[in-house]
């Protein structure tokens, strides 16, 4: 599910939290948008010239607009700003994808747990879990209530959905709640890196791929698999670079000529996914399950290295 590069049309801009605004988003021809299923994200190329990557959070049925909401950073390094303060009814956005690296997969019942802004992808997943009869819980907790958006939209599931304000009602006991998981349950969280840490640890007891999350910031890097040189090799070209352990993959490629596209080059968007042919990647994007690096058939070599002394990828 990748669409290609488009202007949209800024439709409607309305505030629905303190510090979150909600944008639909329009193609200004009027002509369909590409499909898109639960979990999905654009990007957004700002005039500003940042990119910036947002959680599709509407209708998932409406083909004629996107919806998305952004949080105002405290310490924001400019997207977040130029879309509060400067973006307006009627301006003409670039678009990328939509893009897909948070699937909602069929599970026997779901636990959904947001932090935050972090409600905006889990959304539409609850309401295809409710739409498909799935028993499904969502924990959703927040600074406080007034910065915490669509707790109206939620509201009709009843105690389906816990909301926790974190300045009179403290944190969720995750360990609790991943505890009294049914089996064959799936966990999806989106939200603050210390929330989905804490998840993590509580997880691992789970069947492996249990538990999917989305991070607003890239994971702390460890120190790679390997500090010495190593090769990557072309596949269609028969190219082979020798990639310095100081230097990125994504760079090494780029120098080559080779086409690739990349965004938000922390391992985070998933716009240079890659698919490896042979060779061992070192995975180091916040993006693939376990399951999936242990399978290596793709990485992100915006961050990842090799593990092995060469990489065949398909480019």
């Amino acid at each position: 599910m990748n669409g290609g590069r488009a202007a949209l049309c800024v439709e409607q801009k309305e505030l629905v939290a303190e510090g979150v605004v909600r944008l639909r988003l329009v193609d200004p021809r009027g002509v369909r948008l590409p499909d898109w299923a639960p979990g999905a994200h654009i990007d957004l190329n700002l005039s500003n010239g940042l990119t910036r990557q947002y959680s599709l959070c509407g209708n998932r049925w409406d083909a004629m607009s996107y919806e998305i909401a952004v949080l105002l950073e405290p310490n924001s390094r400019g997207g977040s700003e130029f879309i509060h303060r400067q973006l307006q009814v009627g301006d003409l956005v670039q678009m990328g994808g939509p893009r897909n690296n948070f699937r909602l997969v069929p599970a026997d019942s779901y636990l959904f747990v947001a932090g935050g802004i972090g409600i905006t992808p889990l959304l539409p997943m609850i309401e295809h879990a409710a739409k498909m009869e799935a028993p499904w819980t969502l924990l959703y907790s927040g600074r406080q209530l007034s910065s915490m958006a669509f707790i109206d939209r939620l509201q009709s599931y009843g105690d389906r959905v816990v909301i926790r304000s974190r300045d009179t009602q403290g944190r969720f006991d995750l360990g609790a709640a991943v505890s009294n998981l049914r089996q064959g349950a799936k966990v999806y969280c989106c939200g603050p890196t210390s929330m989905i840490d804490a998840l993590e640890q509580f997880c691992r007891s789970l069947p492996t791929g249990a538990l999917r999350r989305e991070r607003f910031t890239a994971k702390v890097q460890t120190s790679p698999a390997r500090s010495t040189a190593y090769e990557v090799e072309l596949a269609r070209s028969g190219k082979v670079l020798t990639v310095e352990p100081g230097e990125s993959v994504l760079n090494a490629i780029l120098k080559a000529g080779a086409p690739l596209l990349a965004s938000c080059r922390e391992g985070l968007c998933g716009t240079c996914e890659t698919t490896v042919l042979s060779g061992v990647p070192d995975h180091r994007d916040s993006i693939l399950s376990d399951t999936e690096r242990e399978r290596n058939l793709s990485f992100y070599p915006c961050v990842s290295r090799a593990a092995s002394d060469r990489l065949v990828i398909d480019l």
